[in-house]
């Protein structure tokens, strides 16, 4: 905290704090202060190497494309989508993620904000923050607009602006930070605990590739975050609360241009000493959003490994459409059992697979290579079934069996639904044993209910009816044989036996 109240947002500030750092240097060789000693250049090498070498834990897959061999520490590839892992080494490994810890804080700050708000700098937002760290130059007392701080954290990577925001989010620094350790186990997050906003070093301070890159899905399906986390350079305007012009520019190679990469949409960067370089990127290509986070690298192998891992994601891997491919589930049901009311054939099945979800599968195998299951318990009020799929035990999608839905119908029935059983049949290609599911329906239209009852009544008003009508006819024909047979009697009275 030396120099936490000198700032680098204007040259001339950072013409002082280059000066006083030299000059600290000077008295501690001078006097013999301790001084941290950094690891040589063929040290690193050497590290760098030892981590190249440890295992690929997708590369264990059966069939499963092989996945270069990354001198991160950490690694994962994840679909932005479905949390589908494409790669994976060492990914529930606990470490820092230095500045890469902000993704979570504009996040936190986006769902729970509006970007046309006030966020005024305290004491506490300011000087808390080493000066010779990545700021904005921010003084105490000056104010911007949310919009702004967001893009001061992703493309500045300034420690203050994220304390700033944290503090107007939530109203204080630590309050925000429990924010953030909440919002990060709701997302799903095990192997996480944030000590602060900005992934300034604490040892309590730490997250893993997989939880990482769960929040950064979240972060990337937010189309304003993609595109204030994909903003090479930024001008920051005077304003009567904020009076400095100047820009600040993005660290991210693949995002400023120095290395260029089709369908990029946006990464932060981070780096302390104990973290190493640290990279979370997002690109799209080929019908596939995905999520890379590199943990523990050296520079410039974060970025170059980074493209490495996107090739191969992009390159050996396709996205099906589960709707479309699906044959294996047939759902077998009475012809009520439709919606729409065209007795031509043009109604449809009251059950359907949704028909956004898809898989992430090898080039090299088909639909059919893959095992599926079926889970009733489903909160979704929509769904009564989820088919989750996979290959050699590896999660790759899932989709949901769902009510189909038809506005365009005369009938005025309620969609409430009673429960009912409807079968589904799993028909195998191979010779098997008994592969019926059967899936018990939540709720069953009212309207089909009343359309029974209805045709019940009418079935026995008619039987009530006919009943009526043979018992009159009955009657007239024992009527009949009684006048024939007193006919036949009178006419043996004339003869005199």
């Amino acid at each position: 905290m030396l120099f936490s109240n000198i700032r680098t947002r204007k040259p001339e500030r950072y013409t002082a704090v280059c000066a006083l750092l030299a000059l600290s240097v000077f008295l501690g060789v001078l006097f013999g202060c301790p001084m941290t000693v950094h690891a040589t250049l063929e040290e690193l090498e050497a590290e760098a190497e030892a981590r190249r070498a440890l295992p690929i834990q997708t590369n264990d897959i059966d069939n499963w494309p092989v996945g270069p061999a990354v001198s991160a520490e950490s690694a994962i590839l994840m679909d932005v989508n479905t949390g589908i892992i494409l790669y994976a080494k060492n990914i529930h490994e606990k470490l820092y993620p230095a500045s890469t810890t902000k993704l979570l804080t504009c996040l936190l700050a986006m769902e729970r904000g509006n970007l046309d708000d006030m966020v005024t700098f305290s004491h506490e937002a300011v000087f808390t923050v080493p000066g010779d760290g990545s700021n904005m130059g921010m003084d105490e007392g000056e104010a911007i607009t949310l919009e702004e701080a967001l893009y001061g954290v992703m493309v500045g990577s300034a420690n203050e602006v994220a304390n700033a925001v944290g503090e107007h989010i939530s109203g204080s620094i630590e309050n925000f930070v429990a924010d953030m350790n909440e919002r990060a186990t709701q997302l799903g997050c095990t192997d996480s605990h944030f000590m602060n906003t900005n992934g300034l070093h604490d040892e309590e301070h730490y997250t893993s590739a997989y939880d990482l890159a769960l929040i950064s899905c979240k972060f990337f399906q937010n189309e304003m975050l993609c595109k204030i986390g994909n903003t090479a350079r930024y001008h920051f305007e005077p304003t009567a609360t904020q009076p400095d012009d100047f820009i600040k520019n993005n660290k991210h190679r693949i995002i400023n241009g120095e290395i260029p990469y089709e369908g990029v949409l946006g990464g932060k960067t981070g780096y302390t000493d104990q973290a190493r370089q640290t990279l979370v990127t997002c690109a799209e290509q080929n019908g596939m959003r995905l999520v890379c986070v590199v943990f523990k690298e050296e520079s410039p192998n974060q970025f170059t490994d980074t493209i490495e891992l996107f090739d191969y994601g992009f390159h050996n891997f396709q996205v099906m459409n589960i709707s479309e491919n699906e044959d294996k589930y047939q759902m077998e049901v009475s012809g009520f059992l439709q919606t729409g009311n065209d007795i031509f054939g043009n109604s449809k099945p009251i059950l359907s697979i949704d028909s956004d979800s898809y898989v992430i599968i090898p080039n090299t195998i088909d639909f059919e290579d893959m095992d599926s299951t079926i889970d009733y318990n489903v909160s979704n009020d929509n769904c009564i079934a989820k088919i989750e799929y996979t290959y050699h035990d590896t999660y790759v999608g899932s989709a949901y069996l769902k009510l189909a839905t038809d506005n365009t119908s005369t009938y005025d029935f309620d969609t409430n639904m009673e429960t009912t059983d409807v079968s589904v049949e799993k028909i195998e290609t191979e010779p098997s044993h008994d592969n019926t599911i059967f899936i018990n329906v939540k709720k069953v239209l009212i309207g089909i209910l009343i359309f029974a009852v209805t045709a019940i009544l009418l079935f026995v008003i008619r039987a009530l009816i006919m009943n009526n009508h043979n018992a009159q006819r009955r009657k007239n024909r024992v009527k009949r044989k009684q006048k024939r047979r007193e006919r036949i009697r009178s006419s043996f009275d004339d003869f005199d036996f």
